[in-house]
C-alpha cells in the first residue's frame, strides 16, 4: 500500500476514490472498501482511500471532538490489511478548510486525483460550510470525467454500524458488541516504553504501553491477548490482563495509562511495538487504600482473567489478523 500526504498538482495515475475518516475501520467501513476495491479492479483503476488528519472536528473544537478510535499509525495498518492500493492523508488546516466545495471536486478530485469512480457515504459533506454533497458530485461526474455512487449504512443485528457505535459500546465496556461492529476485537498499539515500575514492586510487573492520545475510549481493567510487530520476537498470542486508566490509587490527577502483565512472561520487551487485543472487561477502575490493598486485587484480576481464558478457544482468528502487511510504508507514522 502506498501512503501519500498532501494532494499533488497533477495526477500520474487514475484511481478509483473513496473519502472518509475511517475512524476505527469497522464493518460499515470495511463495506465500503470492498465495493471500492471490485470496482477498481473491474475499471482497471488504483484503488485509493482519502483520509484526513487530524479529524475535522479536531481541528474545530478539539476540546469537543469525539475521543479517536484508532491513532494514524492503527487507521493505516488496518487500510493495508484490508487490500487497498493507496492512501492520500489530507493535512486538514485553515487553508484545506476554505476550500470551495467546486474547487475540491476540479482541483483535488479531477486533477490532483484523477478521480474515475468515487463511492461516497450517505452522510458525505465536502467543501468550505460542508457545501458539498452527493448531489454536487453528481452534477459535476460528466463534466469532470468521473463516475459517482453513493453507499447507504451498513447494519449489523439491526444496529447501524459507526464509529459513534462503537465508542458507545466501549464506554459501555460491551466488548461482545464492540467485536460484532468491528468484525474483530478492538485493539490498541504502541510501543513499550519505560514506567513508574510499580508493578514489579508489587508482585506484577507490567509493559507499558504508549498511547498516541490522551482520551482513549475506553477504561478499566481487562483480559487480552496481546501480539508483537511483522518481525516479533515472540510468534504467539500472550496473554494476560491490561489496566487503561489513570491510576488512581497511585495519581490524583493522573493520565491515561496502558500496561498490560503479560502470564508466565519475563523477555526484555522495551521498545518493541505491541498490539494489545481487549476481549473482555474484568471490571472499572478503582481506588484503593494502599498498594497492599492494589495487589490483592491485581492478583483476583490474574485468576479471573486465567478463568475467561479457559472459557474460550486459543487465539480467535480476530486476533491473530497482522495489521502490518505492508510495514515499510507505515512504521514510522504515528
Amino acid at each position: 500500500m502506498h501512503v501519500s500526504r498532501g494532494i499533488p498538482v497533477q495526477a500520474n495515475i487514475p484511481v478509483a476514490l473513496t473519502i472518509g475518516n475511517f475512524d476505527g475501520v469497522h464493518l460499515g467501513h470495511l463495506a465500503m472498501l470492498a465495493r471500492l476495491k471490485v470496482t477498481a479492479g473491474r475499471l482497471g483503476l488504483a484503488s485509493c482511500v482519502m483520509i484526513f488528519e487530524p479529524h475535522p472536528r479536531e481541528f474545530f473544537a478539539p476540546d469537543k471532538a469525539p475521543t479517536r478510535l484508532t491513532s494514524l499509525r492503527e487507521k493505516l495498518e488496518l487500510l493495508a490489511a484490508s487490500g487497498v492500493d493507496r492512501v492520500q492523508i489530507c493535512r486538514f488546516n485553515f487553508d484545506f478548510a476554505r476550500i470551495s466545495a467546486e474547487d475540491f471536486i476540479v482541483r483535488i478530485l479531477q486533477r490532483g486525483l484523477a478521480v474515475r469512480w468515487i463511492l461516497v457515504g450517505d452522510d458525505f459533506r465536502f467543501g468550505a460550510r460542508r457545501a458539498g454533497d452527493f448531489g454536487m458530485l453528481e452534477a459535476f461526474a460528466g463534466s469532470c470525467g468521473f463516475e459517482v455512487e453513493q453507499m447507504l449504512g451498513y447494519s449489523v443485528d439491526g444496529l447501524r454500524v459507526s464509529s459513534t457505535a462503537v465508542r458507545k459500546a466501549l464506554a459501555e465496556g460491551d466488548l461482545d458488541l464492540v467485536k460484532r461492529l468491528l468484525g474483530r476485537p478492538y485493539s490498541i498499539s504502541g510501543r513499550v516504553v519505560s514506567g513508574e515500575k510499580l508493578g514489579k514492586k508489587i508482585g506484577f510487573p507490567t509493559a507499558n504501553i504508549q498511547l498516541k492520545h490522551n482520551r482513549p475510549p475506553l477504561s478499566g481493567i481487562f483480559a487480552v491477548e496481546v501480539r508483537g510487530d511483522a518481525v516479533s520476537f515472540f510468534p504467539s498470542a500472550l496473554r494476560g490482563v491490561a489496566s487503561l486508566g489513570v491510576r488512581p490509587t497511585v495519581h490524583e490527577r493522573g493520565k491515561p495509562v496502558l500496561e498490560v502483565h503479560l502470564f508466565n512472561f519475563d523477555q526484555e520487551i522495551y521498545g518493541r511495538h505491541l498490539r494489545v487485543h481487549f476481549l473482555h472487561k474484568l471490571r472499572n477502575e478503582e481506588k484503593y487504600p494502599d498498594l497492599i490493598t492494589l495487589a490483592k486485587q491485581i492478583g483476583r484480576d490474574v485468576e479471573e482473567a486465567k478463568d475467561y481464558f479457559l472459557s474460550v478457544p486459543s487465539s480467535s482468528p480476530e486476533s491473530r489478523t497482522s495489521f502490518c502487511t505492508n510495514r515499510t510504508d507505515v512504521q514510522d507514522i504515528s
